[in-house]
């Protein structure tokens, strides 16, 4: 590893590895084009859609160069990603680690977090983390809970086609604005807010924080209900979407090394 020059963070460099079905199965599928009328297969993308509305688009993105430091899973959806036009683009993976309820009391040696979604997971090591470089008329399906970075790509701009749920993307922060209302909140509690109120991320942090200590008692007018509805205004959109910081947590970014 080596120090960026962006940051006090370590950068962690990757060489991409061309996605085949055979060295991507651990992640998912690579479907690629099949003559018309061939019959349904195990070539074929194998889809969980089963816990919500499936949605396609096309999805466009600006400046994602090939670096990264925050890698997601979704817990209840497979999901298929491709370029339109065939453009080179990479994804950062870690297998799936989404662990069962059951599994936790039989083995007290797993380092076991609990999403905001509600199911519980071991985060992704950094030594479990690789790259791969997809290009031509193909597309990646990621297995539920898959861990990814992307898609990265080098040119300006690219559009990708994504298949998943409606819901999946919905994002999980609130409004700059309604962080008055979180520091008002933990002053009233005498909570000690454990967060700068800067950075993008920081709107997300507070309302998961704030909920985490609704069994305060209030000490002030401000009725209980009244609380608990304007909180669940500003966490109502926590879905599927469970994230990763290699740099806050592990203070490591990572960059493909083509």
């Amino acid at each position: 590893m080596e120090k960026s020059g962006e940051s006090t963070a370590a950068a962690v460099r990757l060489k991409p590895i061309e996605a085949t079905a055979e060295t991507f199965g651990e992640f998912g599928q690579v479907i690629e084009a099949s003559a018309d009328g061939d019959e349904f297969g195990p070539q074929d993308a194998q889809l969980d859609l089963s816990r919500g509305i499936p949605r396609f688009y096309v999805m466009h993105l600006n400046n994602r160069p090939p670096k990264f430091s925050r890698i997601t899973h979704h817990a209840s959806v497979t999901q298929c990603l491709g370029s339109i036009g065939g453009n080179v683009w990479y994804l950062g993976v870690s297998k799936p680690s989404i662990v069962d309820s059951s599994e936790i009391n039989a083995d007290e040696g797993l380092n076991v977090v609990k999403s905001h979604c509600g199911h519980f997971y071991v985060p992704p090591a950094v030594n479990d983390v690789c790259v791969f470089r997809v290009s031509g008329p193909k597309f990646l399906k990621l297995n539920r809970g898959t861990w990814h970075a992307g898609p990265l790509f080098n040119a300006a701009s690219m559009d990708f086609y994504n298949l998943e749920l409606s819901n999946t993307n919905v994002s999980t922060s609130i409004p700059y604005s309604s962080l008055g209302f979180v520091s008002i909140f933990c002053s009233l509690t005498s909570l000690d807010f454990p967060y700068n109120l800067s950075g993008p991320f920081v709107a997300t942090e507070a309302a998961e924080y704030v909920m985490s200590k609704l069994v305060f008692p209030i000490k002030s007018g401000l009725g209980i209900m009244d609380f608990s509805l304007s909180i669940a205004s500003m966490s109502q959109h926590v879905v599927d979407h469970t994230r990763h910081d290699f740099m806050k947590k592990d203070g490591v970014v990572f960059l493909i090394d083509e």
